[in-house]
């Protein structure tokens, strides 16, 4: 069985993640999402909210393709973490030629804790690469519109929290 895992904070989820997600299915035939525990960050929905969030939109696409998607919140490096999960892939998505420099250290330091587990870069569709959580929670902060950007019950979500 090949396991992928592609990790994340998903602060929160966005059609960017639900897209790599989606791509990834047709690598594997279980995909975890790692769901990083990272306090430095400052997350604005706490882990099972996200992991929440992950599971309810990724349910019907499990349905629809087939596989196996489970959610493993992680606080340990990567590699530790795909190790725990039997992945000998790990997924990454890029966006923009500054996401491939970091993820291009990334997988160095990686392949010389694990030279076993590869790592796989999936580009973001054309209609996804400027979505990163990050500007999404800032725009939904400042009352702006991220429909575009994330799932309605996502939408929802933010509204919720920023009233």
């Amino acid at each position: 069985m090949r396991i992928g895992l592609y990790p994340g904070t998903f602060d929160p989820i966005t059609l960017g993640h639900i897209d790599i997600i989606r791509r990834a299915t047709t690598l594997v035939d279980k995909l975890v999402i790692g769901v990083a525990i990272n306090g430095d960050k400052g997350p604005l929905f706490d882990l099972a909210e996200r992991v929440q969030m992950i599971e309810d939109e990724c349910a019907d696409l499990a349905r629809q393709t087939g596989v196996e998607i489970a959610v493993h919140p992680f606080e340990n490096l990567l590699i530790n973490c795909a190790r725990d999960v039997g992945a000998q892939i790990i997924i990454r998505g890029l966006r923009a030629v500054a996401d491939f420099e970091y993820e291009y250290q990334m997988v160095g330091m990686n392949r010389q804790l694990d030279d076993s587990i590869e790592t796989v870069f999936l580009m973001a569709e054309a209609q996804h690469q400027a979505i990163a959580s990050k500007l999404v929670k800032e725009i939904a902060r400042l009352d702006g519109d991220v429909s575009k950007f994330v799932t309605p019950s996502v939408n929802a979500k933010l509204l919720e929290r920023f009233g």
